[in-house]
């Protein structure tokens, strides 16, 4: 089987509906924000330091990894969550204006799930690409259930 991005390998029979990365260093779609995001990141890597976080979602259950790094090979923290579908109560997306220097948008993923709620800023530019995500995200969890 195939390893995914975020190191999570799949039980047999389990089928990929996404893997999503989110955005952790950019505070918006702005083309002015992502810039400082990649030199935060850029600043960040040089000093030896990565982080990254992916929402996977296959056709059995939903998975939250966020992992650390530092001295570029060192395991500062791994945190990885698996969310029972039938526990997830909500899914959607939101849409948030930022207006430093150009009127772009940003879109959140976001699902409830009976201990907790996660939001997920899309690397997406449209709001028919942010539609994509939470249909097959929906998708994935009705199936489930």
């Amino acid at each position: 089987m195939a390893e995914l991005k975020s190191g999570i390998v799949l039980n047999e029979g389990e089928k990929l509906v996404m893997e999503l990365e989110a955005e952790l260093w950019a505070s918006s779609a702005n083309p002015i924000a992502q810039l400082w995001g990649k030199i935060r990141k850029f600043c960040a890597a040089l000093l030896g330091n990565k982080v990254e976080g992916y929402l996977v979602i296959t056709d059995k259950r939903v998975i939250e990894v966020l992992q650390a790094k530092a001295c570029w090979v060192l395991n500062a923290g791994k945190n990885v969550k698996y969310v029972l579908p039938s526990s997830v109560k909500e899914i959607g997306y939101s849409k948030e204006g930022s207006f430093f220097g150009c009127f772009c948008q940003t879109y959140y993923l976001y699902y409830e799930s009976f201990t907790q709620r996660t939001n997920v800023q899309l690397k997406v530019s449209e709001e028919a690409e942010a539609q994509k995500v939470v249909n097959a995200f929906y998708a994935a969890i009705k199936a489930a259930n």
